[in-house]
């Protein structure tokens, strides 16, 4: 149904160029046209991404919930900036800790 939609209004926009003889009028009309479309498309997308964030944040809630890491990062979103370069700089550190240390990840991993 959209599509059909679609290509009426690809159509239409075709054939009255040529009627109207390319205008300035017609030009302008078109051009508006395809910019009000351009700007609600954008509210459209923001909507969508927004959509799949928040799904995404409930599966990772979900997982944390599962999982034994610490339940302060169920809402870390909500933290301030330096919060979160403090959380980032924790776990930096704790990353290279483990890889200076590969010995201790084996025995880790053994158990």
């Amino acid at each position: 149904m959209l599509l059909l939609l679609r290509l009426t209004i690809v159509v239409l926009w075709a054939v009255t160029g040529p009627i109207f003889k390319y205008s300035d009028t017609w030009q302008l009309v078109m051009n508006t046209t395809s910019s009000i479309i351009t700007f609600l498309m954008v509210f459209v997308i923001q909507h969508t991404e927004n959509k799949d964030i928040t799904a995404l944040q409930l599966k990772l809630d979900a997982l944390i919930e599962k999982s034994n890491v610490s339940d302060k990062m169920i809402n870390v979103e909500e933290l301030s900036d330096e919060q979160l370069e403090e959380i980032k700089n924790f776990y930096n550190q704790k990353k290279q800790k483990e890889t200076a240390n590969p010995d201790i990840n084996d025995s880790e991993e053994k158990k």
